[in-house]
């Protein structure tokens, strides 16, 4: 698995979400913030990519086909890592057990849908600035 805490020079994210249309606004926003990103439609498909692409920070939507947010981060974690990577969790469904879960998991941040873009321009940023000490 490729999670490396290298000194960045652009950081790579990975957006999974079933929803091709809301990955496509996320990306595009990330990316004119001159971030690279990566897609996955559900948890499996980023497992895979995390075999074989380095990444910097996870979001992730929490109700998905086949493997859910948190399912996906227990899955990442069932693997050794020499480093934890980051995760933000989206979801339109929060709900307090949902919040507890993520936060006992170490998400970086929850967010609620509808995102407000800030919100979440923010939350990437706090999580690059904390982990990696890279400079927004």
């Amino acid at each position: 698995m490729r999670l490396e805490t290298p000194r960045l020079e652009t950081p790579r994210l990975l957006i999974t979400d079933d929803d091709r249309d809301f990955r496509a606004t996320v990306v595009d926003v990330l990316r004119s913030r001159g971030l690279e990103t990566l897609e996955a439609g559900d948890g499996e498909e980023a497992l895979d990519l995390l075999h074989h692409e380095t990444v910097h920070l996870l979001l992730l939507d929490m109700h998905m086909p086949r493997l859910s947010g948190l399912e996906t981060i227990r899955r990442l974690r069932q693997v050794e890592l020499e480093v934890v990577v980051p995760w933000i969790l989206i979801s339109a469904a929060l709900d307090e057990q949902i919040v507890a879960e993520a936060r006992a998991a170490a998400a970086f941040s929850v967010l609620p849908k509808p995102l407000r873009l800030p919100q979440l321009t923010t939350a990437v940023a706090g999580a690059l600035r904390q982990t990696y000490n890279w400079p927004e």
